[in-house]
């Protein structure tokens, strides 16, 4: 059954911020989001009448299908057969996938109510076992004859299902027998997503120390954005303190699930440990190798560089590692409203395309968006895409500075992504993390142009330039080292348990290497790796971050040297879901991934913005 896993961004350069009366009036009135649309509560008709059709539909379908996929495929009408029992399998997928989006961004919005995460956790307990009746029929897919299915699947009406079918036999060299596979699914409540969920109440509940007040993740970590130096010290000393004081729980977190995916890679015959991730987002180990490599020899030319550039700026030789984000000096950031924000990034989507400007406009309109910062909310930004039968929601940490605009156009790139994807149904609308990264990128792309070309101001421009600078920095060098980070952790994990010393000194040594000697990486740093969420959730994610960027920067370029159809060109290369191989979708722009020089276009757009803002010094 389709995932949960929502497409979040990295807090530390993706955050919101705690702020004054003065600010919050200079923001206007920010959104919530209506779940209506899903259920009108926990507790709806609507909502139990639906868990109960899809449970009556689920043993229904296990009655009627179950060890008789064979015999269907030997029937002269094997083609209309199986169309039809996979049509009966998206539906009950559809209505199961609204009941745990419903769940999972009702907890969202305040992950340390009871109420809420009783009502999260007893929907996963109930899902999962609905599941384990609908379990069988992949499996049993992918043990049909080859050449039988593939006969069927290039006949109508089954063809339509012919990419999901190629899809999922991906998997067949790594699935177990059936009961096996029962024994995962049903613990998974109790494995992997318990830790998950502990994590995450953890971190919501943590408070943070600074000069008396009591904050939360998100407004600490904005901190770092801070004007004043000695407020970012502060709040990086506060971090610190409240993460040692609870290192032992994370370190136990990120033992355990280290260790839980390496004896789900062992049982399944993963060869390496990020090719779980890879299959997952069909994308060859090889591709991932080239793209980490061609990052990582350009530490020098990127992140190295800029630093130094930024140390100059602040009449040093090194920054501390929470200066790594502070704001230029002498450069004025007023906050920039709600209506303001939605303006800039609605204008740079329709000159791109009227369409696409006319799709995210609806999650202005509808009430698709979450904005205001509220105790227990999910910290950073995410687009969930629910199911097709329903529509896409967007949850941000919103309070006006211009790195919140750009997580607001990157999510409704996403946002854009899903809601064209979802007329491929259920199975083929989700899309792979690199190429769902790659829209959500586009659309930060479209509005950071728009501001920069409408911008005189010299100061303006450097600052903006800048921050774009600083953000393809944090999504390409810091989400390859967050890579770098996983492996070596992972690597580590197999021959026991690594102590919170050891993980602190690998996560040193990757951030050294990454961010430069322009970087002093200070007491209490060691810690920091404690509330990347997508070491938890996720693992490997992070590398779409890069890959999307990479890619963006690619295809912005033929972008303007081709603009006539490119909009068009691109809008059906988002539509196309999870139908079409990355290689097939870049095609047509004339892209090739699997090139180990296409990395360097996308690096060389970095360094001619750095070389740029060299000469504005």
């Amino acid at each position: 059954m389709r995932s949960l896993i929502s497409l979040r961004r990295d807090i530390h350069f993706a955050t919101a911020a705690g702020s004054s009366a003065s600010e919050d009036e200079a923001l206007g009135v920010l959104p919530e989001w209506n779940l209506a649309d899903l259920y009108p509560g926990l507790d709806s008709t609507q909502l139990k009448t639906d868990f109960n059709w899809a449970e009556s539909e689920a043993k229904k379908f296990a009655t009627l299908y179950r060890g008789k996929l064979a015999t269907l495929l030997q029937d002269p009408k094997a083609s209309t057969l199986l169309h039809a029992a996979i049509v009966a399998y998206e539906a009950i997928d559809d209505r199961l996938g609204r009941i745990l989006s419903y769940a999972g961004l009702v907890y969202s919005g305040d992950t340390t109510d009871p109420v809420r995460a009783k009502f999260y956790g007893d929907t996963q307990d109930r899902a999962t076992t609905l599941s384990t009746e609908l379990l069988f029929f992949t499996l049993e897919l992918n043990r049909l004859d080859d050449a039988l299915l593939d006969k069927a699947a290039s006949q109508a009406p089954l063809s339509h299902y012919a990419p999901w079918l190629k899809d999922i036999r991906l998997e067949k060299p790594h699935q177990l027998d059936d009961r096996l596979e029962q024994v995962f699914l049903e613990k998974s409540v109790t494995g992997a997503n318990a830790w998950n969920r502990l994590f995450d109440e953890t971190m919501a509940a943590l408070r943070f120390d600074l000069d008396g007040e009591e904050l939360t993740l998100e407004p600490i970590l904005n901190k770092f954005q801070d004007p004043d130096e000695n407020v970012r010290r502060r709040a990086s000393d506060s971090l610190a303190k409240t993460f040692r004081a609870n290192l032992r729980t994370f370190s136990l977190i990120t033992n355990t699930l280290a260790k839980d995916k390496e004896i789900s890679d062992r049982w399944r015959g993963f060869q390496d440990i990020a090719d779980s991730r890879h299959l997952s987002n069909r994308v060859e180990r090889e591709v991932v190798e080239a793209l980490v490599s061609a990052v990582r020899l350009a530490y020098p030319r990127l992140s190295h560089r800029y630093y130094a550039l930024k140390a100059k700026w602040f009449g040093k030789t090194q920054l501390d590692h929470w200066d790594r984000n502070a704001p230029l000096p002498k450069v004025d950031q007023k906050a920039i409203s709600w209506t303001e924000a939605r303006s800039m990034v609605l204008e740079a989507y329709r000159d791109f395309s009227p369409r696409m400007a006319s799709i995210a406009n609806d999650f202005f309109d509808k009430q698709w968006i979450d904005a205001p910062v509220r105790p227990g909310k999910a910290p950073g930004a995410f687009a969930h895409p629910t199911v097709p039968s329903a529509h896409p929601y967007v949850l941000v940490n919103y309070l006006g500075k211009p790195r919140d605009v750009m997580t607001l156009a990157h999510e409704l790139g996403h946002g854009v992504h899903q809601v064209l994807a979802a007329a491929n149904g259920a199975l083929m609308a989700p899309t792979p993390l690199t190429l769902a990264e790659t829209a959500s990128v586009f659309g930060e792309m479209l509005t950071f142009r728009r501001l920069l070309d409408r911008t005189t101001d010299k100061q303006q421009r450097k600052a903006m330039l800048a921050a774009k600078v600083e953000d393809m920095i944090n999504t390409v060098v810091r989400q390859i080292a967050f890579y770098s980070f996983e492996r070596e952790i992972h690597e580590a994990r197999k021959g026991g348990e690594i102590t919170a010393d050891h993980i602190g000194e690998i996560w040193l040594k990757v951030q050294t290497e990454s961010l430069g000697p322009s970087i002093r990486l200070g007491d209490g740093y060691e810690t920091f790796w404690t509330y990347i969420p997508h070491f938890i959730h996720s693992p490997f994610y992070v590398y779409a971050y890069a890959f999307g960027d990479c890619l963006v920067n690619s295809l912005y370029a033929v972008y303007e040297n081709a603009a006539d159809g490119f909009a068009e060109r691109y809008l059906a290369m988002l539509a196309a879901g999870g139908t079409k191989h990355h290689a097939e979708l870049l095609a047509p722009f004339g892209l090739d991934a699997r090139d180990p020089a296409f990395w360097q276009v996308g690096l060389s757009l970095i360094e001619r913005m750095i070389a740029e803002l060299e000469t504005m010094d």
